[in-house]
C-alpha cells in the first residue's frame, strides 16, 4: 500500500503503527474502550487481517474453542461483509491461528 505523497517507507510506517494499534485490542469492542477487562478471558489472534488482536472466550466451552470461528472483517479479502476463519492452536484455545478468509 503506498499513500500518495508518501514514500513507500513512510507508507509502510503508517501500516506499521495501524497494526500496533490494534495489538492487545478485543474484536467487537468499543473503539473507545477496546481493552481487556479483568475477569474475562482471551484468545489471542494470530495472522490474518486480525493479527493481534483479543478474542473474548469467556464462556466458551472446550467444543466451542475447538470448533474454531468465523469472525466479520472489512480488512479481509472479500472486504466488508467477509469473514476471517480462524481455529485454536492447541486444545487450550489460547491461541487461534487465521486459516484463510470467505465471503
Amino acid at each position: 500500500m503506498v499513500t500518495a505523497g508518501l514514500s513507500v517507507a513512510a507508507a509502510t510506517l503508517l501500516s506499521m503503527d495501524e497494526l500496533e494499534f490494534m495489538r492487545g485490542r478485543v474484536y467487537g469492542a468499543d473503539h473507545e474502550d477496546a481493552g481487556p477487562r479483568h475477569g474475562r478471558v482471551y484468545a489471542v489472534l494470530v495472522a490474518g487481517p486480525l493479527d493481534g488482536l483479543l478474542l473474548d472466550v469467556t464462556g466458551w466451552s472446550a467444543h466451542d474453542r475447538a470448533e474454531g470461528v468465523a469472525l466479520r472483517t472489512e480488512v479481509g479479502r472479500y472486504g466488508p461483509g467477509g469473514r476471517a476463519l480462524y481455529a485454536p492452536r492447541q486444545a487450550d484455545g489460547c491461541v487461534f491461528d487465521w486459516c484463510g478468509d470467505v465471503p
